[in-house]
């Protein structure tokens, strides 16, 4: 099974996104989707020669959650400082997080995690990957932001990517 889907979780992903793009369901394009997404998968694994192991059971269903529900609340806060509080007001931060994932796709994970939630955005990683540079639109404490982010999902990304 291993030789036939390298990347189930690709194969997966490509699938519900090529019926996405359909909007439309017929079991032709559903033949075409699935081919597609052992095809691709299969052409592209000797470009992965070390992908991660992931655990993809509830830790995976967890994360998803908590980044959704963050998504949220993040919207509301972005909204109320917009429109109750003036420029000059906001504490605007350059966060520097320190990371222990070691996983390249673990870390774009994170960072597309931290650039996801309104109000903070993921600039850069450094040469070695062990910093990721995040601006923060307002935050009072930038030491409690970075414990944030990294009890919030680097912890629960640690889980995942094994």
């Amino acid at each position: 099974m291993q030789r036939l889907l390298p990347h189930p979780g690709l194969s997966l992903l490509l699938l519900i996104i090529w019926m996405l793009m359909l909007n439309a369901f017929s079991f032709g394009w559903l033949v075409l989707g699935l081919a597609l997404a052992v095809i691709i998968p299969l052409f592209t694994a000797p470009f992965w020669p070390d992908r991660p192991l992931m655990r993809w059971g509830l830790p995976l269903l967890g994360y998803v959650g908590l980044v959704i529900a963050d998504i949220v609340v993040a919207n509301f806060q972005v909204a109320r400082l917009i429109l109750f509080r003036r420029n000059r007001d906001m504490r605007t931060c350059w966060l520097i997080v320190p990371l222990e994932l070691r996983s390249a796709e673990a870390i774009t994970l994170l960072a597309g995690t931290i650039s996801l939630t309104p109000g903070t955005v993921s600039a850069d990683i450094s040469n070695d990957g062990q910093y990721l540079l995040v601006h923060a639109l307002d935050t009072g404490d930038a030491e409690g932001e970075v414990a944030r982010i990294k009890d919030r999902y680097e912890r629960r990304l640690m889980e995942i990517f094994r």
